[in-house]
């Protein structure tokens, strides 16, 4: 139960991390923003583009922000369901 719920947590964690990264202006060019630029789109699923909006700080809020509160919340479930 425990690692479900560490396994969503981390994913949302990815997720966030690079939310946070792409809002602050990271160099894109960095090897470390490399590298969690490509755990989190594939993380992201469906996420991206499904709300379009114009702002793309607005954008990125959406479409990593629900895909980190997705993961949390799958997770739990996941973990519930196990637990029984």
């Amino acid at each position: 139960m425990r690692v479900i719920t560490g396994i969503g947590a981390l994913f949302a964690f990815i997720e966030l991390l690079y939310m946070v990264m792409v809002l602050a202006g990271a160099n894109a060019g960095n090897g470390f923003y490399v590298f969690i630029q490509a755990l989190a789109r594939p993380l992201a699923l469906f996420w991206p583009g499904l709300f379009p909006v114009s702002d793309p700080n607005l954008a990125v809020i959406l479409d990593y922000g629900l895909a980190a509160a997705f993961w949390v919340i799958l997770a739990g479930v996941i973990a519930r369901f196990a637990a029984r």
